[in-house]
């Protein structure tokens, strides 16, 4: 009798600590599962990189950093040839900054940035050394804090390239321009408008802007506009898919507000929308050519789209 009450006992504290075990194990087993399971933002940064027909265009790269000095160095570093990032550089593009060229010295403040590089920076050829220029201007000032950029080598401020003697401002941003396009008649109303076309790289398409140097007493928005439907592209890599008929009926801009107002060649006439592809083209060359916070397109008096901050 005794011995089958003991066998009933460890019976019983078998089962319970096979349970607790069981319990502990499951348990462990779903904490691990959800660690899995959390979820990581993939953030990615604009850049802009040399395309195969020597333009500089905007595209991104995963790589972002919450601190702005280290965020602008690894982006310069991804700029550079040979350097740690070019493994995540997108298919079809390259980095122009010449290979050896050191990052001697960056520092933040005030929406300015300061970049010191070695000089290897300017052991490029003749027409590479204004695109090395617009690429560090661009891409710096593609992160939203940063709206100007003062160039140093070896310690000393750029204000001259040495192979084609151009001439730069001590303190640069994007009136500097981009991927420049000149057809001036006159030293009379020169305007600079920069203008994002489309290109396509395999399946996928990617902007262009080119800064267009000329003459004309108009608006903008309305160069913009005029250059993108009218197609005036120079070279036919690049492309636009504005409607030649589209027109602006009114264009008013007040306290950083960009109001567009546009025919309904504008839209698309199986969805009655605007495509992504135009809508892009025009927002992101509005954002270059004003200083703008918030841009509204309408048709008919109809607001068709809006946003509410900067494509950088």
């Amino acid at each position: 009798m005794i011995k089958r009450i003991s066998l009933k006992k460890i019976s019983i504290c078998i089962i319970a600590l096979i349970s607790i075990f069981l319990f502990n194990f499951f348990s462990n087993n779903e904490l691990k599962i959800n660690k899995t399971l959390e979820y990581k933002e993939n953030i990615s940064s604009t850049i802009f990189l040399l395309d195969e027909n020597n333009y500089l265009a905007k595209t991104s790269i995963n790589l972002d950093d919450k601190n702005i000095n280290l965020k602008a160095k690894k982006l310069l570093l991804a700029l550079i040839n040979d350097e740690k990032y070019q493994d995540i550089i997108p298919n079809g593009f390259k980095s122009i900054i010449p290979s050896n060229t050191k990052i001697l010295n960056i520092y933040y403040k005030d929406n300015v940035i300061k970049v010191d590089f070695s000089s290897d920076l300017l052991n490029v050829d003749k027409q590479f050394e204004e695109k090395i220029i617009e690429d560090i201007v661009y891409t710096l000032t593609s992160i939203k804090e940063i709206k100007y950029v003062i160039i140093y080598v070896n310690g000393e401020i750029l204000t001259k390239l040495p192979k084609s003697n151009i001439i730069l401002p001590a303190t640069l941003d994007r009136n500097f321009g981009i991927n420049k396009e000149y057809n001036i008649n006159s030293d009379k109303d020169i305007v600079k408008t920069t203008v994002y076309y489309i290109n396509k790289y395999n399946d996928n398409y990617y902007y262009v802007p080119v800064t267009k140097i000329n003459n004309s007493n108009k608006q903008k928005a309305e160069i913009i506009i005029d250059e993108l439907k009218h197609n005036n592209i120079y070279n036919s890599h690049l492309m636009s898919f504005l409607n030649n008929n589209v027109q602006i009926t009114n264009l008013e801009y007040t306290d950083k507000i960009l109001t567009l107002e546009l025919n309904d060649k504008i839209l698309n006439n199986d969805t009655n929308t605007i495509p992504d592809e135009v809508i892009n083209t025009i927002c992101l060359s509005l954002n270059d050519n004003y200083d703008i916070n918030e841009i509204l397109i309408k048709v008919d008096n109809k607001e068709i789209y809006k946003s509410n901050k900067k494509n950088s």
